[in-house]
């Protein structure tokens, strides 16, 4: 089986609204989809929702699941915050950087810009608490064939021992410089 692309990714948010305002304002993603039901088409459980997608641009769609009879939403204590995120590609370093100045100006905390090496990122939370990350490939295609050959490796090393290798020490090397 080869997957063609990712259909959608879903998440819970805890007003369907505000989520679409959210990502609308400061995204520019537009809605495009809403389902709102009182059972759970796969498990036929009783359980009304609102079930919202969002266009993020090349059929990309991200979607979210409001759901007013569960308790509160939370998170995993023990993941760290950074750890878990939805990571959105924009198109130059300037598209970051002006995506950065429109998210402060609306009050909202961001993080960065961080060099990842072969992209650059910045950080903040959506109002239902996920961090996003919107990034912009920096790297020309030598360095991704560079790292794609050394993914195994590292993976293997990483595996036998639970320390970081240094096949991509490089990497590291450059986003000490930023």
């Amino acid at each position: 089986m080869l997957i063609k692309k990712i259909h959608h990714v879903a998440y819970r948010c805890k007003d369907a609204g505000e989520t679409v305002t959210f990502y609308k304002q400061h995204l520019d993603m537009e809605l495009v989809g809403a389902f709102a039901e009182d059972h759970v088409p796969s498990t036929k459980a009783p359980d009304p929702y609102m079930h919202i997608f969002l266009e993020a641009g090349a059929g990309n769609i991200l979607a979210f699941f409001e759901l007013p009879t569960q308790p509160e939403m939370g998170r995993d204590p023990n993941t760290p915050d950074w750890v878990q995120h939805i990571a959105l590609e924009v198109e130059s370093m300037d598209a970051l950087l002006a995506a950065k100045e429109k998210l402060q100006a609306a009050g909202i905390d961001v993080v960065g810009p961080t060099n990842h090496a072969l992209f650059h990122s910045i950080y903040f939370f959506d109002p239902n608490g996920h961090r996003l990350e919107l990034a912009t490939n920096t790297a020309g295609p030598a360095d991704w064939q560079r790292m794609k050959d050394c993914a195994q490796l590292m993976i293997e090393d990483w595996n036998k021992t639970k320390t970081p290798p240094r096949h991509m020490a490089w990497a590291h090397a450059a986003e000490m410089k930023s």
